[in-house]
């Protein structure tokens, strides 16, 4: 890696300002899931273990620069506190006086959460005053928050202007291994699924991977898109008609680069549905070419499309995952996802990496979240870095 990361750096007895991504859901003041605060795990200790004191920066929701206590991080600090298995401090303020004051009176080997750094306007937009305030809390930076890599946000990219040294954490490290190294150099039979429901937000991912996957298998409602440019109906079911050329040169694309592009042969469809309360009505198929009646909407992949992909799955080497096949929230729909979580945590012999929000909900609801080799923390950040954008929170650190 380019960057500087946390290796780098003689942490003894100086204060670490982390930015973490611990924007976690959260019930009746209670963490849902902690994904994200594992994640942050190793990073964490390893500032403990040398003799420095971690001072975390996260933000939590979108309360849009103003203090609301919905989106308070202080039930966050009790949920890490019980997986670090020792106190954490909460600390009301992000900035000032008060926030300076408090850690500065923290010993070598603490942890102290600071406040929603997203109470403060400037925040997204990067105001740098407010850049140089979180600067002051600490002696080094360390960025460990990928989710939020993709964002120029004053506690990402602006604080990294005026505290340095500025490195990398743990899971950056990790992440940028897997989602950059370990796809750009694949070892082959590099097989990508991507799912999801638009052509247009995936097409410059899919782009980039024809350059370098031997397989493409296609799920999700952007299927559809793809069916139509192939001359079938679609009936109701989610798709992009303004896309369908955009669709066409993909797969002419994919022939020229002698890709294997592989789309449904056959979907689960249904005459209704409701999201809102997870139901849908009478269930049905596609006909035997994989067209889809007026009046219904495919959900999911079939069962052949299912057995087709999980049998180029059993023989990868390298496989990405980014979206999933189908509205697999409705368990009516879940079926061709949660087969597809099965073949690739099948495949031991594959380096697997799960990229998205969606997918990991799929992967980790199927229940094979423990049988892959690496699931990303980051949504927008992992897809952007896929499509070869820059990330403004990586391209602030130093460089080695």
């Amino acid at each position: 890696m380019a960057k500087k990361t946390i290796e780098d750096l003689d942490l003894n007895g100086k204060k670490a300002v982390i930015r973490v991504d611990f924007n976690v859901p959260l019930q009746d003041g209670k963490v849902t899931d902690k994904t994200r605060i594992l994640g942050a795990l190793p990073t964490i200790k390893h500032v403990v273990a040398q003799g420095g004191i971690a001072i975390l920066l996260s933000h939590l929701g979108r309360p849009k620069g103003q203090v609301n206590s919905k989106f308070s991080l202080a039930p966050v600090a009790q949920a890490l506190a019980a997986e670090l298995g020792q106190p954490v401090a909460f600390i009301p303020e992000s900035r000032g006086a008060v926030a300076e004051k408090a850690v500065s009176e923290l010993s070598p080997g603490s942890v102290a959460l600071l406040e929603n750094v997203r109470f403060h306007e400037g925040e997204e937009s990067n105001d740098p005053i407010l850049a140089q305030d979180f600067a002051k809390l600490g002696d080094v930076y360390i960025n460990d928050a990928f989710g939020t890599a993709h964002r120029a946000h004053a506690s990402t990219a602006g604080i990294a202007e005026f505290l340095k040294p500025a490195v990398a954490g743990f899971l950056i490290q990790k992440e940028l291994e897997y989602l950059g190294e370990k796809t750009e150099n694949a070892e082959s039979p590099f097989v990508v699924i991507l799912g999801g429901a638009k052509v247009s937000d995936k097409i410059t991912v899919i782009d980039r991977l024809l350059e370098k996957a031997d397989t493409i298998l296609i799920g999700g409602a952007m299927a559809y898109t793809f069916a139509l440019a192939n001359g079938k109906t679609v009936g109701d079911s989610l798709s992009e008609p303004n896309f369908i050329d955009t669709a066409k040169a993909a797969m002419k694309k994919a022939e020229e680069k002698g890709v294997k592009f592989l789309l449904p042969v056959d979907n689960v469809t249904v005459d209704s549905l409701d999201f809102d309360n997870m139901s849908v009505g009478t269930i049905g198929a596609s006909d035997p070419e994989g067209n889809i009646p007026e009046g219904w909407e495919g959900v999911d992949i079939g069962p052949k499309t299912a057995a087709l992909y999980a049998e180029e799955l059993a023989g990868a080497k390298t496989i990405l995952m980014n979206g999933p096949m189908g509205i697999f929230e409705i368990e009516a729909c879940s079926k061709g996802s949660f087969a597809i979580a099965e073949a690739v945590a099948k495949n031991r012999d594959a380096v697997s990496i799960i990229g998205g929000g969606d997918s990991v909900k799929a992967v980790n609801q199927a229940g094979f979240g423990g049988d892959v080799s690496f699931i990303s923390t980051g949504g927008g950040a992992s897809l952007e870095f896929l499509e070869g954008k820059a990330l403004p929170g990586v391209e602030a650190l130093d460089d080695k």
